[in-house]
């Protein structure tokens, strides 16, 4: 059963080589169907142009280049529309998610026909003190108000299903709230502990203080949205 991978990519041109050697490193020897999907966001450095000389030489490595900055939660909705299986998988393309635990997630995944999502659990986040605080936080606020069972939905390395997946509304921030999506839909998720490495190169798209507020405003914008469709 094929699977394609989805990476949204901003920026992360010291990055994407090593982490693409390193999928399939991961990946060759165990699946013969799938394909990676590079969604390049309207990138600033030479991420667009590194990625092209990847997909050059590997027919499994396909492009999808934004003409604008969608964001995180507006790429994957492109990939995933874009992609050719029925299982995604998704990663960040800064080297902080493991491509060695993709296959555990699969393993997951395809063992029972009712799971619909597989996320993975940073244990021992490699983020700095204030962002692993914040997150905490976060987590614990959305986790309390939502219900989903989740205690890290900010892990991008997820497995699921999707044809489910794109019965979502379509919002940005919503590959955050993924868990509470699936379990409104009444479509069983599962967790499993997963590695998390230090950003080696380049540095954060994202500010600490920025990704709580949008977060929060997220937040509350999910519990509208799930209202509206428990109404409809």
């Amino acid at each position: 059963m094929g699977f394609s991978i989805i990476i949204p990519l901003y920026n992360e041109e010291h990055n994407i080589s090593e982490l693409i050697n390193e999928i399939l490193a991961s990946l060759n020897n165990l699946y013969k169907e799938f394909e990676v999907l590079l969604v390049n966001d309207c990138s600033k450095d030479n991420t667009l142009k590194v990625i092209n000389q990847i997909s050059s030489s590997n027919k499994l490595i396909k492009i999808i280049d934004n003409n604008t900055n969608l964001g995180q939660s507006f790429s994957i909705i492109k990939g995933v529309k874009k992609a050719k299986y029925d299982i995604i998988c998704t990663l960040d393309g800064d080297g902080q998610n493991n491509p060695i635990d993709i296959p555990r997630l699969m393993d997951k995944y395809l063992s029972s026909e009712k799971i619909y999502l597989v996320g993975g659990i940073r244990k021992n986040r490699k983020d700095n003190f204030i962002k692993k605080i914040t997150s905490k936080f976060a987590n614990k606020i959305r986790a309390r108000i939502l219900k989903d069972n989740c205690i890290d939905t900010g892990c991008s390395l997820k497995v699921f299903d999707k044809n489910t997946f794109l019965k979502f509304p379509e919002f940005k921030g919503l590959h955050r709230f993924l868990p509470a999506f699936f379990m409104h839909y009444k479509k069983q998720s599962v967790y499993i502990d997963v590695d998390h490495r230090p950003r080696l190169k380049g540095k954060s798209n994202y500010g600490t203080l920025d990704r709580l507020i949008y977060g929060i405003i997220d937040l509350l914008r999910v519990l509208l949205i799930l209202k509206n469709i428990k109404n409809d």
